[in-house]
C-alpha cells in the first residue's frame, strides 16, 4: 500500500462487558485479577495503575511497575483473548488529567504492522470517569466502589450485565516514519563493534484539538529539550581527539507518543545487537529552568553501571535523588524501557527538584504546573525566559557516564534478581 493510500474498514462486534479490576496477572505477587474467568470474546473494563500499597516488596510500593501501565493492560487483555478493553480514567490512577488522554489518543495512532495471525484487540480505548460512572451504573456499580474492590487480593471479575455493541468505521493508512541514527566509531579495533546508545524521541503530537484557539502541539519541553541534548552530545563525542574505545550510537526515535513504537522497533531490529550494547542513556522532557543540585537516574541503581553513575555525580557535585514521583511510573513511560525490555541496561537522565537560586518547593511546583497546564498541550512551547544551563549540566553528566562505560573492559548488566536480567543473559551477556 502506498504511503498516502487509505483503507477503509469497519469493525463490528457485540460482546459482554466484564470488570476485571486492574487487569493484572502477576504470579510473583500472587495476584490474578482474572482468576479462572474466561474473558475470550468479551470486553474487559478496568482501571490503569495497580493495587495500592506502601510495601516496597509488593508491586514496588509507591513506585509504579509495568503492571500499572496502560500498555500492559492492553497486552494482557490480548493474551486473555478479549475482544476489547476499556480503561476508566481517573487522575490519581493515570497520574495525569483527562485532557492528556484526550489530546494524546483521540487522534490517528501509529502501530507497527502485526505479523500474519498475530492476535489484537478489536477495540482498545479510554473513557472519562463520568462516562465510566454511566457504564458501571448500568450494572449497579460505581467507580469508587470498584476502585476499592480492585485493591483486594480476593477480587474476582464482575460481569456487568451489559453488552457493548461496537460499530467502528476506521481508516487505515501506511505511513513511513523513521528512527534517525548517527554513529561515532570507537578507537579500539575489537571493542568498536560494541556501542553506548544515547537516545531522545523526536516526535510529538503535531496538529490537534485546539486549546484556546491554538492547534499546534509544539512539544518544546517534550521533547525538544531531549533532542537538543542528543545533538550536542553527538557533536561533543565526535569532537574528541581520541575517541572512547567503544562506539557511540546517537538515536532519535520516532512514535514515542504513540506508545514507544520507534524505540520498540529499534530494540526488535537493532543496528547493533543488544548483546553488544553496553548502555542506553535516554533524555526526555527536561525543564529549562536553570541548574539543579540533584539528578534523578531512576533505574540506574538496578544495573552494574551504578558505581560509574555515582562516581560521575560526585565528580560534578550532583546529589542523586530517588524518583520524587514514583507513582507516575516514569521508568515505563519513556524510550529507555524498550531497551531495558531487550536486556540492555538503560535509564533516563533527569534534573532533580532542587533548583539553584530558587526557593524551596520550586521544582515540585514547576512540575505540577507543567503536568496540569502544558503536558501534551499546545502551550508546551518555547519561552524566551528559559535557562538552559541545567540541560547542559545533564548532558555533561550523561556524556561522562557514557564515556567511562565505553572505555571499560566488560559490558554492564542488570543486578541479580532484576526483571530484565534474563533478557540480558539471553543476549549473551553474563
Amino acid at each position: 500500500m502506498g504511503v498516502n493510500e487509505k483503507l477503509t474498514a469497519q469493525d463490528q462486534f457485540e460482546a459482554e462487558a466484564v470488570f476485571v479490576g486492574h487487569g493484572i496477572v502477576a504470579p510473583e505477587y500472587q495476584w490474578n485479577d482474572f482468576k479462572d474467568v474466561d474473558v475470550r470474546g468479551k470486553v474487559v473494563v478496568l482501571f490503569t495503575n495497580e493495587p495500592a500499597s506502601d510495601d516496597p516488596k509488593f508491586f514496588g510500593g509507591r513506585a509504579l511497575t509495568y503492571y500499572g501501565r496502560w500498555t500492559y493492560k492492553y497486552e494482557e487483555a490480548t493474551r486473555k483473548g478479549a475482544t476489547g478493553a476499556i480503561i476508566i480514567h481517573t487522575t490519581p490512577t493515570a497520574g495525569y488529567g483527562w485532557e492528556v488522554v484526550r489530546n494524546s489518543w483521540s487522534r490517528e495512532q501509529p502501530y507497527v504492522k502485526l505479523a500474519p495471525g498475530q492476535p489484537a484487540l478489536s477495540f482498545a480505548g479510554w473513557v472519562s470517569k463520568d462516562a465510566g460512572e454511566k457504564l458501571l451504573g448500568l450494572g449497579g456499580h460505581h467507580v469508587d466502589e470498584l476502585l476499592k474492590a480492585a485493591d483486594s487480593r480476593d477480587f474476582r471479575p464482575i460481569p456487568l450485565g451489559v453488552r457493548i455493541r461496537c460499530n467502528l468505521p476506521t481508516k487505515v493508512r501506511d505511513i513511513q516514519t523513521r528512527n534517525v541514527a548517527g554513529m561515532v566509531e570507537g578507537s579500539d579495533p575489537k571493542l568498536k563493534s560494541e556501542v553506548v546508545i544515547y537516545s531522545a524521541h523526536w516526535d510529538h503530537l503535531g496538529i490537534g484539538t485546539p486549546v484556546n484557539g491554538d492547534a499546534i502541539y509544539n512539544g518544546a519541553v517534550d521533547n525538544g529539550t531531549g533532542c537538543g541534548i542528543l545533538i550536542e552530545l553527538a557533536h561533543a563525542w565526535a569532537a574528541q581527539a581520541k575517541k572512547p574505545r567503544r562506539s557511540a550510537l546517537f538515536l532519535a526515535v520516532t512514535a514515542e507518543e504513540g506508545g514507544l513504537r520507534g524505540s520498540e522497533y529499534y530494540a526488535a531490529h537493532p543496528e547493533i545487537a543488544a548483546g553488544k550494547t553496553a548502555l542506553a542513556i535516554n533524555y526526555d522532557a527536561l525543564f529549562p529552568l536553570g541548574r539543579t543540585r540533584d539528578v534523578v537516574v531512576n533505574g540506574a541503581e538496578r544495573t552494574t553501571a551504578w558505581p560509574v553513575v555515582q562516581s560521575i555525580s560526585k565528580q560534578l557535585g550532583l546529589t542523586i535523588n530517588p524518583d520524587p514521583r514514583p507513582e507516575q511510573g516514569a521508568y515505563y513511560r519513556s524510550d529507555h524501557f524498550s531497551f531495558a525490555h531487550a536486556g540492555i541496561p538503560a535509564f533516563s537522565v533527569e534534573e532533580g527538584d532542587d533548583f539553584i537560586g530558587k526557593p524551596t518547593g520550586f521544582g515540585t511546583k514547576a512540575f505540577d504546573e507543567y503536568n496540569e497546564k502544558h503536558y501534551h498541550q499546545p502551550s508546551d512551547e518555547f519561552q524566551e525566559s528559559w535557562d538552559f544551563t541545567g540541560l547542559a549540566e545533564m548532558a555533561r553528566f550523561g556524556f561522562l557516564i557514557g564515556t567511562e562505560v565505553a572505555n571499560q573492559n566488560g559490558l554492564p548488566t542488570w543486578r541479580t534478581g532484576d526483571e530484565f536480567l534474563t533478557a540480558r543473559e539471553q543476549s549473551g551477556v553474563k
